[in-house]
């Protein structure tokens, strides 16, 4: 089986791939998301299923974008619960699978379904129902590359993969050998309360690294890993960043401190999402393909977000501590 890294804090198993019992609150929440980035960055996807047992709904969004592409979108926020232990998604304009063929092993995502085109990625933010649509299918496979890394406190895992097979948009067929990483979490999560920073990526001496800061209000060594050209995946503790954003909310750059690899993040094609809560608040999810350039040179692709719950602006988006390791 795949390297585990050990924090010392929860044990992740192989049944944690599996689906999980929930816990009683409304937000209780199973999260598996999948995403690839071409290393020249032409092209990108990602897919994230949403579980929402006691709301009696699911998220499913599903997205391809890239250098010159209009983004083609599905971003369904009340997509039938799959039946009990599956996690296949069954609507009316599309169907999606997802099978793991073994635990912290290859997992591989299908997709048939109609998709809308915004060249506009704004445009998700709001009512899609009279955008021109194409047909959008996914049979892609992700392998995973040395290791897993879960979280130190929160039951939440990364892997970095390598993706293959094939998008369809309309009537041309991409094919996919690319760099990506997929997830998997579960627990109470609040979309409305919290603001974050996520990244992940591959840079083009075969690198990959992954980031994650929470604005909760003080600098606190936040999670990442990299798992250097060759070699086994390792914890870089300690990491930071600080976010521009332009005049229409959506970020400019971020500067992303990866212990070891410091680095600028900046967007090449957006994928955002709205997602509104029980109660009828609205977050935006701008998520983008990225390109990112080290402070050594070195460059590659791969996706970020930077989550706008309400308030999102007075959360603090700067918080670089003092002493981080470069």
């Amino acid at each position: 089986m795949a390297k585990i890294i050990e924090h010392g804090t929860w044990p992740l198993t192989a049944a944690d791939e599996g689906l999980h019992e929930p816990g009683p609150e409304v937000l209780w929440n199973e999260s598996y998301y999948f995403d690839f980035a071409a290393p020249d960055g032409s092209v990108a996807g990602y897919v994230r299923l949403g579980l929402y047992p006691n709301w009696d709904r699911a998220w499913y969004w599903a997205c391809v974008t890239g250098k010159d592409r209009p983004l083609v979108l599905i971003a369904d926020n009340d997509a039938p619960l799959p039946k009990p232990g599956t996690t296949d998604v069954r609507a009316g304009t599309y169907q999606a699978t997802q099978t793991i063929d073994a635990p912290f092993g290859a997992a591989r995502i299908g997709l048939d379904g109609e998709a809308v085109i915004l060249p506009d990625p704004t445009a998700a933010y709001g009512d899609t129902t009279a955008a021109e649509t194409t047909r959008l299918t996914f049979d892609l496979r992700w392998d995973t590359v040395s290791g897993v890394y879960p979280y130190k406190d929160i039951p939440r895992y990364e892997i970095p993969c390598t993706v293959s097979g094939t998008v369809t948009v309309g009537d041309e067929t991409i094919a996919v050998d690319a760099p990506g990483e997929r997830d998997h979490s579960w627990g109470e999560r609040d979309w409305w309360k919290t603001s974050w920073l996520w990244s992940s990526g591959r840079l083009g001496d075969g690198t990959f690294f992954h980031c994650m800061q929470a604005n909760i209000g003080f600098a606190i060594p936040w999670p990442s890993f990299a798992v250097p050209p060759g070699g086994e995946i390792e914890h870089r503790d300690g990491f930071s960043a600080e976010t521009r954003f332009a005049a229409d909310d959506l970020p400019a750059s971020s500067h992303l401190r990866v212990p070891g690899v410091p680095m600028t993040a900046t967007p090449v094609a957006f994928a955002p999402v709205a997602v509104v809560s029980p109660v009828g608040e609205t977050a935006h999810f701008p998520r983008a393909l990225c390109r990112f350039d080290t402070e050594d040179g070195r460059t590659g692709h791969g996706w970020t977000e930077w989550h706008q719950p309400p308030g999102w602006r007075d959360h603090g988006w700067s918080y670089l501590a003092e002493g981080d390791a470069q």
